[in-house]
């Protein structure tokens, strides 16, 4: 048995099967706030790696950015799990940003994952436009308002073969939410939507979102009503009932979108427990919540009778 409690015989059904996938892993700046958390996710993501498993990993940096902008006299603001952004902020998230994508790449490379560290604005990877105000739903039940996001981008297009080149030679992309409309104006980018156009332009096998939280909850105040896996009909009516809000909306919302766009599985586990990832990804039973489209549903349901039981 491992540290991580996945034995050998339990993962080599997964590693057969995954060898040679991509895998976009989407971690939040809650899962990476302790050093020790950084230097966990970065041991698990190094053991898919050196398996043979193509890993892309996005990240975000949210409460990092609040942290910064209350230490430089700031007020965060975010408005349905998104963050508003002025050009102070923008310059906040740059440097909040910076730091942790160069702290996760040095300890990728330090566990030999051959980690690069990237943004969406170099090589034209990610083409975006600044957000037109919206209507949005600030919470569960209240009245939309309109809201202007500022300098916040929506993805027009990606173009994937920068990461394709990297992966093919061995290396582990490792990608902040700063995008550019190509004419030099950059945009902060809502982490999780990043994740979403990656694994739809990489084809990717799964989406993994490691946030603060156990998974998709029922009852959020009620960690035993986690929901282990769930098709698209069923997200969306949780999602309907206001089940799911704030920071764990736009992650759903991006499972939804990934799958529709040809990804074929999507996760929501903890960030926050150590060895969770290979646990989500080796295991049958795994700790998270699995969202599948309704035809993948029955697939993941004879996978999950016919695995052998170690």
């Amino acid at each position: 048995m491992t540290d991580h409690g996945v034995t050998l015989l339990q993962a080599v059904p997964y590693v057969r099967m995954y060898k040679g996938k991509v895998f976009v892993v989407k971690v939040g700046g809650s899962a990476l706030c302790r050093k020790d958390l950084l230097e966990g996710l970065a041991v698990d993501l190094a053991c898919l790696h050196h398996l043979g498993i193509k890993v892309v990993l996005v990240h975000g940096g949210g409460p990092q950015a609040s942290d910064l902008s209350k230490r430089l006299g700031l007020e965060p603001r975010l408005v349905a799990g998104r963050r508003v952004t002025d050009e102070k902020v923008l310059d906040v998230v740059k440097m909040a940003f910076g730091l942790l994508n160069t702290d996760l790449t040095a300890a990728l490379c330090a566990h030999g994952a051959g980690a690069v560290g990237l943004t969406g604005v170099g090589a034209g990877l990610i083409r975006a436009r600044r957000r037109s105000p919206v209507r949005v739903s600030p919470g569960p039940g209240e009245a939309p308002i309109e809201v202007d996001y500022g300098l916040v981008g929506d993805v027009e297009a990606v173009e994937p073969s920068l990461l394709s080149r990297l992966l093919e030679d061995g290396r582990l992309p490792v990608l902040c939410p700063l995008v550019s409309d190509g004419k030099g104006s950059v945009f902060n980018l809502n982490a999780d939507t990043l994740a979403c156009s990656v694994a739809q332009a990489l084809g990717a096998e799964k989406l993994l979102f490691l946030t603060d939280a156990d998974g998709v909850l029922r009852d959020a105040a009620r960690p035993e009503t986690l929901v282990s896996y769930a098709d698209i009909p069923e997200i969306e009516a949780l999602r309907d009932e206001g089940r799911i809000s704030g920071g764990m909306l736009p992650k759903v919302e991006a499972c939804i979108g990934a799958l529709r766009g040809g990804v074929r599985r999507t996760h929501v586990l903890s960030g926050l427990r150590r060895g969770g990832l290979l646990t989500e990804v080796f295991t049958n039973a795994g700790c998270g919540t699995l969202i599948v489209d309704r035809r993948e549903r029955e697939v993941y349901q004879v996978e999950r009778v016919q695995e052998p039981v170690p």
